[in-house]
């Protein structure tokens, strides 16, 4: 896959049934449908769908560009994370969502204190693998 800010190739890391796309070169990180919240289920965050479905809305009067969605190359919708300034990459085709460089350790730390360090040990060690 090739990223959707930097255009360089991204790396798959897994991780029990979850998959990041990660780019090395922006720290850009793709989920496909679904793998958020199962993400959010591994750091043992309670009912994940409903606090994605809650908090998620559509950005306003956005300065960013749209980007094209890795899997379907239809332009991506900006949403808001909550009140937070989070503002992420959703498929309008619900393919899934690009973060850009600690948008998802953000949105993971507005529910758990370490996930930005779980993260980051995440990935540094799926790296090493390759």
């Amino acid at each position: 896959m090739q990223c959707v800010t930097c255009k360089k190739p991204m790396l798959a890391i897994e991780h029990k049934e979850i998959e990041l796309d990660y780019c090395p070169a922006c720290e850009g990180v793709w989920l496909d449908s679904g793998e958020l919240e199962l993400l959010m289920e591994s750091f043992r965050i309670a009912n994940p769908a409903q606090v994605i479905e809650e908090k998620l809305k559509p950005a306003k009067d956005c300065p960013e560009k749209p980007r094209p969605c890795p899997v379907c190359r239809k332009k991506m919708e900006k949403m808001n994370f909550g009140d937070s300034e989070v503002l992420t990459d959703h498929c309008v085709n619900g393919e899934g969502i690009w973060f850009d460089k600690g948008e998802l350790e953000k949105i993971l730390n507005l529910h758990l204190d370490q996930a930005q360090e779980v993260l980051s040990v995440f990935i540094d060690e799926s790296l090493n693998k390759h």
